[in-house]
């Protein structure tokens, strides 16, 4: 049975025992197709000595790019948010509660250290996909944005899973704690500033996350990590700003060189995204920069992106 799978080359089988009815998940990641299944193994070693709900692997032949996975099931966050909307406070809480315990732990050797000067370079794709701008607003743009977060993300770096949002998180019932919150996707984890993932949850570019939630969960993050208010939730709206401009050239490229037209009705989301954390105080001139250089995502511009390159 093939499973949804994702932006990358990377598909998923379900695979089930014709005698017992056991199943576990197969992960085809060809090399040929520039796939790597050898930060996925290193890092769900990590995550399951921390006693997280990283799949057990049964099996892998990296030179083939296989692995078979332990099946977490199928009760992803966003699909049980959609029948039972009463749980999303509960699931967000989960979630939230396993940053915490993951913040408290030392990052992971080898991982790329997401430094404001690697994320102001990650937002190239905007440039490239989505809309030119000149190497004078490419410039301005890149500088202010490594400004920002060089100003307002000053915490220890920590583990990101990096893809942490409601398509990558199951939820495990008969687990206890933490533990309930099943993981998916965290190959190109990074060490970065402990709001990363926060605010992939939380300005999750594929569904509408309750202001009241996002706020909830940003206040319970800070007041079980002893974080400064102020500070973070400046580095939670710069880091968000980070993400959205990164995310909009990735669609952008997704549809056109992949065909994968969806990813452009999302654009919007990602844009209010933007307008909300350009919005800050703090960021006043780098939002003067991103609108003046970036065009809105109006219907006739989104249907231009649609064009398959």
């Amino acid at each position: 049975m093939h499973l949804a799978g994702d932006a990358s080359n990377r598909c998923y089988l379900r695979l089930k025992r014709g005698d017992t009815g056991e199943s576990a998940v197969l992960m085809d990641a060809s090399p040929a197709q520039g796939e790597d299944i050898r930060p996925f193994i290193t890092i769900t070693d990590h995550l399951r000595k921390l006693n997280l709900s990283a799949p057990r692997i049964l099996a892998h032949d990296a030179h083939h790019g296989f692995l078979l996975l332990e099946d977490l099931g199928d009760a992803l966050f966003a699909r049980l948010i959609e029948d039972t909307p009463d749980m999303e406070r509960t699931l967000y809480t989960a979630a939230v509660d396993l940053l915490i315990e993951l913040h408290q732990h030392q990052p992971l050797d080898g991982l790329l250290d997401y430094s404001p000067s690697v994320m102001a370079e990650f937002i190239g794709p905007v440039f490239e996909w989505y809309h030119p701008a000149t190497i004078e607003q490419t410039g301005a743009i890149t500088s202010e944005l490594e400004l920002n977060l060089t100003n307002f993300c000053t915490n220890p770096p920590v583990m990101a899973l990096r893809d942490f949002h409601a398509e990558n998180l199951l939820w495990l019932p008969d687990r206890t704690g933490i533990k309930r919150v099943g993981l998916l996707d965290y190959q190109d984890a990074v060490n970065a500033h402990s709001s990363y993932d926060l605010v992939s949850l939380l300005k999750d570019a594929r569904r509408d996350v309750l202001p009241t939630i996002q706020t909830e969960m940003i206040d319970r993050y800070i007041t079980n990590t002893n974080t400064d208010p102020e500070t973070f939730h400046a580095a939670c709206c710069i880091q968000s700003v980070q993400r959205n401009l990164r995310i909009l050239g990735i669609f952008a490229r997704l549809s056109k060189v992949g065909g994968k037209f969806g990813y452009i009705d999302l654009i919007p989301r990602v844009w209010e995204h933007l307008k909300q954390d350009l919005s800050h105080p703090e960021l006043k001139k780098l939002n003067e920069l991103v609108f003046n250089a970036l065009p809105e995502p109006t219907p006739k511009y989104l249907q231009r992106l649609k064009v398959n390159a």
